[in-house]
């Protein structure tokens, strides 16, 4: 088995981690307040995050300013990211967000272009366009704008590509496992903050062994995609993240008996054809 082929393998079991992790919230958050289940999938998170980084060997927080500055924007990102993702999770089919969520390699691209002068020629900005077109047949804003529900998607694809950007600009002196730790202890210290102004729900052994569960598959799909990185060529591994979308409509089936309508596939399918292309193109442009 190639490199290559050991990543993809890597970045598909990642977003299946990643989706059953979803699954379970979107569960868990039928019973549970959203900061509560965020504190509690947090704490042990961070414990193993933390557990793997000492093995590893690999956490230190040396850095320079700059690289602090971005380690800000990056935890930032992911804290918003989680808040407004899984509060959206918890009012749409999550095929549905994970369709607009697809939407990110495009966003990404454009992002860096407008903000770090990165080259991106017209193929690019013609799929990141048709990509838009594919994002708002899934959202299908009214004659009043877009729902709330649509409102909290589109402001988690808006704070990852915030996280996505300030990783790119984080030297190679920055370990994954102490980026991953900073991000995690914000989003869980700041979840914890949001807590204060509500009660708790009371936790059963069933419910704490599903958060606990959510907590582990969080784990594994940041372990998976780290191996990703370390393993195959971006470019080709890049388009098997579409896989979560797959998982997301089986799984989201099966246990909520959701099932997108034909526009929204046809959204979905337009999205990722656009993400597809863009990937096609960097690969040409990085050849030549």
């Amino acid at each position: 088995m190639t490199p290559n082929t050991r990543a993809a393998l890597f970045m598909m079991v990642s977003m299946a981690a990643f989706t059953i992790n979803d699954i379970v919230m979107k569960y868990a958050g039928l019973t549970v307040p959203l900061a509560q289940l965020v504190v509690l999938r947090g704490v042990v998170a961070c414990a193993l995050i933390y557990g793997l980084a000492r093995h590893l060997g690999a956490l230190r927080f040396d850095f320079s300013r700059s690289d602090w500055t971005m380690l800000g924007l990056r935890a930032l990102g992911e804290a918003s990211a989680t808040y407004f993702f899984l509060s959206a999770l918890l009012r749409m089919p999550i095929a549905n967000l994970t369709a607009l969520m697809q939407a990110l390699p495009l966003v990404v691209t454009l992002g860096a272009a407008l903000f770090f002068g990165e080259t991106v020629g017209w193929r690019r900005y013609a799929a990141i366009a048709v990509g838009f077109c594919g994002m708002l047949l899934i959202v299908r804003p009214g004659p009043d704008g877009f729902s709330a529900d649509a409102l909290y998607a589109l402001g988690a694809v808006l704070c990852v590509t915030l996280r996505d950007l300030a990783t790119r600009k984080l030297s190679d002196q920055v370990p994954s496992m102490s980026v991953a730790l900073t991000s995690a202890l914000t989003v869980l210290a700041l979840a914890g903050i949001g807590s204060l102004g509500s009660a708790w729900a009371p936790v059963d052994l069933f419910m704490g062994g599903l958060i606990a569960c959510a907590a582990v598959f969080v784990f594994f799909g940041y372990l998976f995609s780290v191996m990703v990185m370390r393993t195959g060529e971006v470019s080709f591994t890049a388009p098997f993240r579409y896989t979560g979308l797959l998982w997301a409509l089986g799984l989201g089936w099966l246990v909520f008996g959701d099932w997108p309508d034909g526009i929204t596939m046809l959204g979905a399918g337009v999205v990722v054809a656009s993400g597809l292309f863009t990937f096609y193109r960097e690969r040409v442009r990085a050849a030549s």
